[in-house]
């Protein structure tokens, strides 16, 4: 778990976006694809706007089945993301729209601006039952889209109007606009919120995720929220073997300090076309610890980058995921001993009664 910052060089790359290419997209027959460039007389790839597009989706709310994820249900009010993190697994899904999981997953952003309507008749269903509902569980919510269009700021109001439990996954500053609303969530036992950390080395987190907080920032985020009394911890994720899991005690250490809660961590998995566009960046911003680093991803799925299995995917296996295991466990007894987030209170969900006393019928 060595640090190799010094070998971060960031030449001849498209600044401000994480992934370098448009990888190839599965369920499409045709398509531009960025290989065999040495025949160009100039640069394929330009550096593009972001695009936004409209959608007005039939549904909002996803059930979490899989047992590895701590949450009962997932909304989000956004598809791709500008933040532009590498090793975001969400980066498949935009292939289902068109798209390519690479630069288009962090330039062509798909909006719901009907996302508060749609939460609203998912609560108003006679066969609800409440349950928790965790916004970024695929793109974050609070990604700089959000500053325009206040889509996560609508749901809140939903949440709060119906006294559902939310949680909520940021690397994002912008949630601190929403102290308010978060207050009142927390007052009743409704809201937990997790900052994700990857590096606290600003160089580090500029190359991996390139239009994301600080960590400076996200540091203040947790103290903020803490001093409102609004629970909130960090996921010191993903975890990538030889470049940032010696900072794990660190990170948990500043955020215990202003007042988390509690920590979790996944091991970096490369499914799908996420393993070209990560091995190409790793290429070109690491090229002297790239084979080292990849070597050790692999050591932590069985011989692969890739790793679909539950119970393993997101902790690994061999002797550099138990590594990592054992110093995460270690520093959180540590800095965080006694502490927990507290529990949701499932009591209060109420549907709000409407105008002329009426209750909203589904």
């Amino acid at each position: 778990m060595d640090s190799d910052n010094e070998n971060i060089t960031g030449n001849e790359r498209l600044r401000g976006r994480g992934a370098q290419i448009h990888a190839r997209n599965r369920f499409l027959k045709h398509e531009i694809v960025t290989e065999y460039i040495e025949g160009l007389d100039e640069p394929f790839l330009t550096n593009s706007k972001t695009e936004v597009f409209i959608e007005n989706p039939r549904k909002l709310v996803n059930k979490m089945t899989s047992p590895d994820v701590g949450m009962m249900s997932s909304a989000n009010p956004y598809q791709g993301c500008e933040h532009g993190c590498i090793y975001c697994y969400a980066r498949n899904t935009h292939n289902y729209y068109g798209f390519s999981a690479g630069l288009d997953f962090e330039r062509k952003i798909i909006v719901k601006p009907n996302a508060a309507v749609l939460l609203r008749k998912h609560f108003d269903n006679k066969n609800y039952k409440v349950g928790s509902i965790t916004f970024s569980g695929n793109t974050d919510c609070y990604q700089p889209l959000e500053r325009r269009y206040k889509i996560t700021r609508s749901l809140l109001e939903v949440m709060l109007e119906y006294k559902n439990p939310t949680g909520i996954i940021t690397k994002n500053s912008l949630i601190l606009r929403d102290i308010d609303l978060l207050s009142e969530l927390a007052k009743l036992n409704l809201v937990h919120v997790m900052v994700s950390i990857t590096s606290l080395r600003e160089e580090v987190r500029q190359m991996l995720e390139p239009r994301t907080a600080t960590a400076k920032n996200r540091l203040k985020v947790i103290e903020e929220l803490s001093k409102n009394n609004i629970p909130v911890g960090v996921m010191t994720a993903p975890i990538i073997p030889g470049l940032n899991g010696n900072e794990i005690p660190d990170i948990i250490k500043e955020v215990a300090e202003r007042g988390g809660v509690t920590a979790g961590f996944t091991i970096v998995r490369l499914n799908g076309e996420i393993a070209s566009i990560f091995k190409d960046w790793l290429d070109k911003t690491l090229p002297d610890a790239a084979n080292k680093i990849w070597k050790q991803i692999k050591e932590c799925h069985g011989g692969q980058v890739n790793d679909s299995r539950f119970g393993t995917r997101m902790s690994g296996e061999g002797k550099i995921a138990e590594s990592i295991r054992q110093l995460f466990h270690m520093a959180k007894n540590k800095y965080m001993q006694g502490r927990s987030m507290p529990n949701y209170d499932f009591s209060l969900f109420e549907r709000p009664v409407r105008a002329g006393g009426q209750m909203q019928l589904f």
